[in-house]
């Protein structure tokens, strides 16, 4: 992990890196991981105050992604997760619904199930390395 300090915070927002445990989602992601032990390399990003948990791929898991908005916010995100061990093809991706335009997801890894075709909510969560347990509920 590479947090930033207050100077360079300044410097590179809108997106920031930070502990894990900075995470406003930190319990709600970890109580549905299946391989916990991915939270020791995750980030807290940063966005507008907002720092939100950036789980790499590892184990059961073998993609990630961050809903995030605006283009320049989704570029930066981007940008602060580039070149992190267990964050590989971090990507942008246009996901506007009709009544939303400019909405942004970053992706890292392999492509998400939903870009291949047809595909049920069991395949999604397994994809994003949900336990058996966080599945079942």
């Amino acid at each position: 992990m590479h947090p930033t300090s207050p100077a360079q915070e300044a410097d590179t927002l809108p997106a920031t890196l930070h502990h894990a445990r900075e995470a406003y989602d930190l319990e709600f992601v970890a109580s549905r991981l299946h391989d916990r032990h991915l939270l020791e390399s995750s980030v807290a990003v940063r966005v507008f105050r907002a720092p939100l948990l950036a789980v790499p791929v590892g184990g059961r898991r073998r993609g990630g992604c961050m809903d995030i908005g605006p283009a320049d916010v989704a570029m930066a995100v981007r940008d602060a997760l580039l070149d992190i061990p267990g964050f590989p093809d971090v990507r942008l991706r246009l996901v506007s619904p009709p009544f939303e335009p400019n909405r942004w997801v970053v992706e890292w890894g392999e492509q998400p199930p939903t870009l291949q075709g047809p595909c049920d909510d069991l395949t999604i969560r397994r994809f994003y390395g949900y336990s058996e347990d966080a599945i079942a509920r």
